[in-house]
């Protein structure tokens, strides 16, 4: 059985460890490490891990180390276990913003060094991860990292660490993008007559059917939006309001604008 170690007991760190302790209970013996002793709590009571408020005794002995902790602390944390750090241990950060090689320099190792950028959906098993590793990891590693984050869902490998950013923006930060959009629609729903239970089963059951068919059907999502798509009907009026207010406009320079946030927090936490 590995021993995979978490350093941060957060929100990601939570998506992650639910997938899992779903899984794969059978190889990985998982500790989580964070100062807060009620999350650690927590963490066991509902996933059955261990939890240790030491990192470095936590670490001694990690096959993988994941560090889920902020980007701001990244740094503090690998100053602290170091040299307790086997120089066999898989490291993997789901820090956006700190590029491998900040990592390494700080480790002052010759550890793997894998990013991951995992989104919020994993913690039900639906999640996308982009992942990075420097060429020189052999694909042996790769395999083993990926079919941790395949468990949550889906993952890929991208090229260039550069792209980590694109994945931010597409797929780390959209769940909030959705969020938000079913928030205003629920709402709207509401407006309409609806009452608030109706309004979230009617939405949400088209969120998901919505996706499923662009998951399962030949058709492209342009195809799919024009089947629906009566002339002079009822959604040709609420897309032409969209086109109007340049709905691609706005998703475009939001997204833009994860994307340079993301490669600005790759310049503050380089050095």
């Amino acid at each position: 059985m590995k021993s995979c170690v978490f350093i941060g007991g957060g929100n990601m760190a939570s998506c992650i460890v639910s997938g899992l302790s779903n899984i794969h209970t059978d190889e990985y013996r998982i500790t989580v490490c964070d100062p807060n002793q009620t999350k650690l709590d927590i963490l066991k009571e509902k996933y059955n891990v261990e939890i240790c408020l030491s990192n470095n005794k936590a670490v001694k002995h990690a096959d993988l180390l994941i560090l889920a902790v902020k980007p701001q602390s990244i740094r503090g944390v690998i100053n602290e276990v170091k040299s307790f750090v086997k120089p066999s241990t898989v490291i993997i950060s789901v820090a956006a913003g700190v590029k491998t090689s900040s990592i390494k320099s700080w480790l002052e190792k010759s550890n793997v060094i894998v990013r991951a950028m995992p989104n919020t959906p994993s913690a039900v098993l639906c999640g996308a991860t982009g992942l990075y590793a420097n060429p020189e990891t052999s694909e042996k590693t790769k395999n083993q990292v990926k079919k941790i984050f395949d468990a949550l869902g889906y993952s890929c490998w991208v090229d260039d660490e550069k792209d980590i950013n694109a994945v931010i923006a597409l797929a780390g930060s959209s769940p909030a993008y959705f969020f938000k959009i079913f928030e205003i629609m629920q709402g709207i729903g509401q407006e309409l007559g609806l009452d608030e239970k109706k309004a979230f089963e009617l939405l949400i059951q088209t969120f998901i059917g919505s996706s499923k068919m662009i998951r399962k059907m030949e058709n492209t999502p342009t195809q799919l939006r024009e089947q629906v798509t009566s002339p002079g009907g009822t959604t040709e009026r609420a897309l032409n309001v969209f086109n109007k207010r340049n709905l691609e406009s706005t998703l475009r320079e939001a997204m833009h604008n994860a994307y340079e946030r993301a490669e600005e927090m790759s310049e503050d936490f380089s050095v």
